[in-house]
């Protein structure tokens, strides 16, 4: 099993101040309205992760322009990144504070990941594909979500150096255990 570890990165996202919207910030704002806000995702450490996260960064080229859609999108290796709401949803019933740890089963893209960084203090995912951990590698790559990689973690939620995490999200309903 592959591990990737994603450090808090640097808040970054739309500033009104410094400079003009884009066509898809646009978008990514109309989604946190209509799929996170008016469906009950009301706290502002997550609506603003959503809005500093480009989900378009973590799909193909060829998907790019159904990012902000209320659907999950296929991605490498046979899988599909889940819906930005059903992310939403997990990111809230975990109850994350920013001095967790948190441990994502099935990180997939990185996408899940690349949220909860803006709200958790350390992300440790861990995904058995290994083409979905060198893709997430390379998407992140050019943007301020800081990955590195780890040889040691437990299907417990033991992250780098033993240390338990603090919170545990697995990406669908079942637990990977493998």
């Amino acid at each position: 099993m592959s591990v990737a570890v994603i450090k808090r990165a640097p808040r970054l996202g739309f500033n009104p101040t410094n400079r003009k919207m884009t066509n898809l910030d646009q978008v990514r704002e109309a989604m946190v309205e209509r799929q996170q806000r008016r469906r009950g995702i009301v706290e502002p450490h997550i609506l603003d992760a959503f809005r500093q996260v480009p989900r378009e960064q973590f799909v193909s080229a060829a998907n790019e322009h159904l990012a902000y859609g209320d659907h999950p999108l296929p991605i490498e290796a046979g899988q599909a990144t889940s819906q930005p709401y059903i992310v939403a949803l997990m990111i809230q019933a975990g109850g994350i504070a920013p001095s967790q740890r948190v441990f994502e089963v099935g990180a997939g893209s990185g996408y899940a990941a690349a949220l909860i960084s803006r709200v958790a203090a350390r992300v440790v995912g861990i995904e058995r594909q290994h083409e979905l951990v060198e893709v997430a590698r390379e998407r992140m790559s050019g943007s301020a979500i800081r990955m590195s990689r780890s040889s040691r973690a437990t299907a417990r939620g033991a992250g780098p150096n033993g240390r338990p995490m603090t919170r545990s999200l697995p990406r669908r309903a079942e637990v990977m255990c493998q």
